[in-house]
């Protein structure tokens, strides 16, 4: 063997490692820009452009946000999966595109689990379940009473099918046993105003969205789907304390970027999204919008990934739900 040709050849590697690890610490050189699945002005664009007006500060480069609403948030976050593995496109995905859709859609544009890497949870938020103002029941078992003595005449509004806000509502059926009718909407809006008038009879969504009704006294809120009350609406019991304990249901969000990404990257970008989200100013802005800051590892966001899809794939395939993209 030539002595001169390893030395080179080591020399080579070297000189390549040398410069892998150069680029990964550059990161990031040049602009990075966020994928929003959902439109302009909803809380998953609010929580992307708080992040990034800090991002960008301590990376030094612009961070841009792109809105990518449609499909349930399947276009947007198929964007990200088949983005190059370089950590400078990131999505910011939800329940539906990541936990939810493997096992409601017949076929995706991407695999999550196999296409995604989970870099960090950034909020959550617990459903409401409202029923219109006059209705008799003030506290969960009595609205499951009387839910029971209606039979098939109960219905129920959602924000749309295959959504947070649908499956809840099937989960709270497997618990408590009651007939209802599913009537779904596209969005809270909708669906809240079905409730007011009672053309429905509960909803389970986000706090934010039935505000406006709640303030009108046209529904009211009998019980929140957290493990703990919330400290927004610390008089509001958890249906786990009203007689159903281990009942959890959360609209959660976190960022992501396509698999293949060096785990420095990951790392980097993990590290900078929890100082952040540690921030006060930042805990209490998306606190006044019902959003509980998320935080913590990557590996901790790819654990509770793979709970949350154990856990809603069950109810998915108990109920049915299919849907085509």
């Amino acid at each position: 063997m030539n002595p001169f040709a390893t030395l080179g050849a080591l020399f080579f590697a070297c000189l390549l490692s040398a410069g892998a690890c150069a680029q990964q610490q550059a990161w990031p050189s040049k602009p990075v820009r966020v994928i929003v699945p959902a439109p302009a002005g909803s809380s998953l664009d609010l929580i992307a452009r708080t992040l990034a007006d800090r991002l960008r500060v301590m990376w030094g480069q612009p961070v841009v946000i792109e809105t990518k609403a449609g499909a349930g948030g399947l276009i947007g976050m198929d964007i990200v999966a088949k983005a190059p593995h370089d950590g400078y496109t990131l999505g910011v995905g939800f329940n539906g595109p990541i936990a939810f859709g493997p096992y409601m859609y017949a076929r995706m544009p991407y695999v999550p689990a196999r296409d995604l890497m989970p870099i960090v949870l950034t909020t959550s938020q617990p459903n409401v379940l409202a029923v219109q103002a006059d209705n008799p029941a003030n506290t969960l078992p009595e609205l499951v009473e009387w839910a029971k003595k209606r039979g098939n005449r109960f219905s129920y509004a959602s924000v749309g099918a295959g959504s947070s806000s649908h499956l809840t509502m099937e989960l709270f059926r497997s618990a408590t046993h009651i007939e209802a009718v599913h009537v779904p909407y596209s969005g809270s809006p909708p669906a809240g105003l079905s409730l007011a008038a009672g053309d429905t009879q509960a909803l389970f969504a986000v706090a934010p969205a039935l505000l406006p009704l709640i303030q009108g006294q046209r529904v009211k809120l009998i019980a929140i789907t957290s493990a703990k009350r919330s400290e927004l609406m610390k008089d509001l019991p958890t249906v786990a304390e009203s007689g159903y304990p281990g009942f959890e249901s959360l609209a959660w969000n976190g960022l992501f970027t396509s698999a293949g990404t060096p785990p420095e990257v990951v790392q980097r970008i993990n590290a900078d999204v929890n100082t952040v989200l540690r921030e006060p100013a930042v805990r209490e802005l998306l606190a006044s919008q019902g959003l509980v800051a998320g935080g913590g590892s990557s590996e901790e966001f790819k654990a509770f990934i793979d709970a949350e899809g154990r856990k809603w794939g069950a109810i998915i395939a108990k109920v049915g739900i299919r849907l085509d993209q």
